[in-house]
């Protein structure tokens, strides 16, 4: 697709946002074509600063996590706390068609950047804003993480774990990325309301809100009184959808909600066909506390064989089953790159990496360029002479610190 073809290489997004969920969001906007101006402190997003705690060395120069949130955007780096400051983004705000922000809405408020201040003088924008628990209730200004909001307050380590056991590690970014996505979809559906009617729109998402969304199914049928999680596993109402331990102490989780479809197969599978026809075990409806020693019996079979020879077995039965794969698997896996969910970036080190695309593809539209993220105020100069200051202006701005241009990112002390 050529750059004229593509209708959103005409949209202009501002982000004011750090760390992963509302990045996330913009991101997605440039790999559509977008033109994504990030503006940054003149100390940069913490983001750029997280390397150790994800087991990466620190170099600015091969940074997979900023690139994973940030490809393709261009940064400028402004002291928000000026006047002249305000003035930048002010401008650029003009001719934008995106607003996205992750700052709570007390703080915007003081800024004078919040939806109600903005939206009589720039009537078409579209303003997005991620939060941690919504934008109203008693604990709208919260600070919100994903460990916390979506993880936690949103019902995930506090059942999603085998009952006398502990809650799960917490990964980095899930429940940003799925916060995220979903901004960009309101977003998308905004601009085309804009596009449409001329008028702009407020897109709010907030992590607890995509949390409590994710697990939906559940959470509502907790108003039932059944209690499905935290349990033992050998309580569990269906044991067909249970992860088991293999011979090579791999996992292998099974998927079969319609246990009395799955149920006969599958215990032919499991070389029990003296069982598949037993009335104890094979309607979920009426087995009531049979579904424990079927437990057992699934349990004691899959330790006979190992992950390789329960992959090949259960593949040719046609049972819905995954490995539980490590993270270190994935970046070799086979389907993962047939479909080009992963990319490899060269880096100025030297080094190539392997980067993980955002989940939606485009038959027409294809698969963007895998740019990478901007370093610390490399734009500045350029975005400053669109928005029409000439030299002498910019070389006063950086002088009074009201701007950075191009600032080497030094690991913290």
């Amino acid at each position: 697709m050529t750059q004229n073809e593509n209708v959103f290489s005409k949209i202009k997004v501002v982000e004011l946002a750090t760390f992963l969920a509302a990045p996330t969001s913009a991101r997605f906007l440039a790999d559509l074509g977008a033109e994504v101006i990030k503006i940054e402190g003149l100390t940069g997003d913490q983001l750029r600063y997280v390397a150790t705690g994800e087991g990466r060395p620190f170099d600015p120069y091969e940074d997979t996590t900023w690139d994973l949130e940030n490809a393709g955007k261009k940064s400028l780096a402004i002291n928000l706390k000026t006047e002249a400051g305000k003035e930048i983004l002010f401008k650029l705000l003009e001719d934008a068609d995106v607003f996205v922000t992750n700052w709570r809405t007390d703080a915007l408020v003081r800024a004078g950047i919040d939806y109600d201040s903005l939206k009589e003088k720039y009537p078409k924008l579209v303003y997005a804003q991620l939060t941690g628990y919504g934008e109203k209730g008693p604990d709208k200004d919260l600070p919100g993480f994903d460990f916390t909001a979506f993880f936690t307050r949103g019902g995930w380590l506090g059942t999603l774990y085998e009952k006398g056991t502990e809650p799960f590690n917490i990964p980095a970014g899930g429940g940003d990325h799925q916060a995220g996505m979903f901004l960009a979809a309101g977003i998308l559906a905004a601009l085309y309301r804009a596009e449409k009617t001329g008028k702009g729109e407020k897109v709010s998402v907030s992590l607890f809100h995509a949390a409590i969304f994710d697990l939906g199914v559940m959470i509502q049928s907790a108003q039932y009184g059944k209690v499905l999680y935290p349990i033992h596993k050998r309580d569990k109402i269906n044991p067909l959808e249970l992860p088991y331990r293999t011979k090579d102490d791999r996992f292998i989780q099974l998927a079969m909600p319609p246990y009395n479809k799955y149920y006969p197969v599958f215990m032919e599978a499991i070389g029990r066909p003296d069982l598949k026809d037993d009335k104890r075990f094979s309607d979920i409806n009426t087995m009531g506390e049979n579904s424990k020693i079927v437990y057992d019996i699934v349990k004691e079979a899959m330790l006979t064989k190992t992950m390789a020879e329960w992959k090949e077995i259960l593949t040719k039965a046609d049972i819905p089953f995954a490995v539980a794969q490590l993270w270190e698997e994935i970046l070799e896996d086979e389907q993962a790159w047939a479909n080009d969910f992963l990319h490899k970036m060269e880096y100025p080190t030297g080094n190539t990496r392997t980067l993980v695309r955002p989940p939606v593809q485009f038959r027409e539209m294809g698969l963007p360029e895998y740019k990478r993220g901007p370093y610390l105020g490399e734009n500045s100069r350029e975005i400053l002479q669109h928005l029409g200051y000439n030299d002498e202006q910019i070389k006063a701005l950086l002088e009074k610190k009201v701007i950075a241009d191009r600032v080497e990112i030094k690991k913290p002390v």
